[in-house]
């Protein structure tokens, strides 16, 4: 849920975005690319006759770009074009400090067949960096060398390209960081186009914005968009009825049921860890608190009692831990509180406010919109140390979510006029900008592993 604060007044704003019914987010590298590592994804050798509209060497290397970890090299730096690594010239590469090489093949099969051959090489290695010589006196690669990383053979239907595409980067990206790739899960967010009669539409997408699929049209506003921990359902508040309502709505069946519809507030649900939970605002007794429900029986558990807001609740990993936003000191800021005891305890105290807390997968930092010199800009602070870092530099930052692997936030932000999404790497030295093509973009929510 977006929440916006001025003064001591809190004002719920709706989350609500725009785009057009077959045009796909395009992501705006803006920032950070020049000092990720050197890395070189051949094109991919096509045999056949019917080549494939989908490039899956273009798009593991724009997936790897966009992780703000890798620096794909244009392909006219390429020393060569090798298919495989019996053609790889290990000393060639070398001069060129690229760290590593993918190279595979394309062949077609049969009708809309294709099988996809590649190898993931290492340079150092295969130029004798570690241990012995990986070459012959012609600069080839020898046998029983360990310079290769990973190779894999696939077939494949030709409509399945680019999702197996996003898996090859998934395995590049782990073999070179040690940490899993996030390049096959997805997003949902909240569209709105002020023109139309259903101006409302909640929406999946792939994580790059590709393969849309509209899950809900409304008139009335829809808004805080949440993955279920298996990433098969969203929950998400509609006003459909003229009031706010927390649904859950699978994502696979487009099936919804009504999970709250209270008197006053229900608002900002999230899922526990195990899926069996869900926090969330409500302000049915009055005062504006953060309850936990069991989604199986629906009992409820209220784990704050203060006469200020309380709102914006994240599950801590373990889940004994509950963040959320409150204005009980006088600015908005972030607080926890202990799901057996609910003893509260604050957290932030950095800038002139602090809100829409979310922890790490890790759990060991929070990511937060924080409010310094009026600027709303998305920012970490480590949890050991309770340093802060102000990752972005653009306007009017909202709705933070973050990539399963903890390496990326997606986060809702002001370009120009325009509503719309934006990425940044944990670090802060990666920018992208995601621009609809027609209207405004916000509350994203990023999906768990698939």
């Amino acid at each position: 849920m977006i929440l916006k604060w001025i003064g001591k007044t809190a004002i719920f704003a709706l989350a609500v975005v725009a785009l057009q019914a077959k045009a796909s987010l395009e992501i705006v590298i803006t920032e950070g690319v020049d000092s990720a590592r050197p890395i070189a994804i051949v094109p991919f050798t096509f045999v056949g006759q019917n080549q494939p509209t989908q490039n899956i060497s273009q798009i593991v290397a724009a997936d790897l770009m966009r992780s703000g970890k890798f620096n794909p090299v244009n392909v006219m730096r390429m020393p060569q074009q090798p298919q495989n690594s019996s053609q790889f010239n290990a000393a060639a590469w070398a001069k060129t400090g690229i760290e590593a090489v993918v190279m595979g093949t394309v062949k077609e099969v049969g009708l809309d067949r294709y099988t996809i051959n590649y190898e993931l090489v290492d340079v150092v290695k295969a130029n004798g960096g570690v241990g012995q010589p990986m070459m012959n006196s012609a600069g080839r690669m020898v046998a029983g060398a360990n310079h290769i990383l990973h190779s894999s053979e696939i077939t494949i239907a030709g409509k399945l390209f680019r999702q197996y595409a996003h898996r090859v980067s998934d395995v590049i990206y782990e073999k070179l960081t040690g940490e899993r790739g996030a390049f096959s899960t997805k997003i949902a967010y909240v569209l709105v186009r002020d023109k139309q009669e259903y101006r409302y539409q909640l929406v999946v997408a792939d994580y790059d914005g590709e393969n849309e699929q509209v899950l809900l049209r409304s008139k009335e506003p829809l808004m805080s968009p949440t993955w279920s921990p298996d990433g098969t359902k969203l929950a998400y508040v509609t006003f459909e009825r003229k009031q706010s309502q927390i649904y859950i709505q699978d994502v696979y069946t487009a099936r919804r049921s009504i999970l709250t519809s209270f008197k006053g507030i229900n608002s900002a649900p999230v899922w526990s860890p195990d899926g069996r939970k869900m926090a969330m605002t409500l302000s049915k007794d009055g005062n504006t608190e953060i309850y936990v429900m069991d989604i199986a029986s629906k009992s409820l558990n209220k784990l704050t009692n203060h006469r200020a807001i309380d709102t914006e609740p994240n599950w801590a990993p373990d889940s004994q831990t509950v963040l959320f936003t409150s204005e009980r000191g006088g600015n908005p800021q972030l607080y926890t509180v202990d799901i057996n005891t609910k003893a509260t305890t604050r957290v932030t105290f950095d800038g002139e406010q602090n809100l829409a807390g979310k922890f790490t997968p890790n759990g060991q930092a929070i990511v937060m919109v924080n409010r310094t010199n009026g600027q709303y800009n998305i920012a970490r602070m480590d949890r050991t140390t309770r340093q802060m870092q102000v990752l972005t530099r653009t306007y009017l930052d909202e709705s933070p979510s973050i990539a399963p692997n903890g390496s990326m936030i997606i986060y809702s932000t002001l370009h120009g006029s325009s509503q719309v999404l934006a990425l940044v790497s944990m670090d802060g030295r990666f920018k992208a900008r995601l621009p609809a093509v027609n209207g405004r973009v916000k509350s994203p929510a990023w999906s768990p592993f698939l």
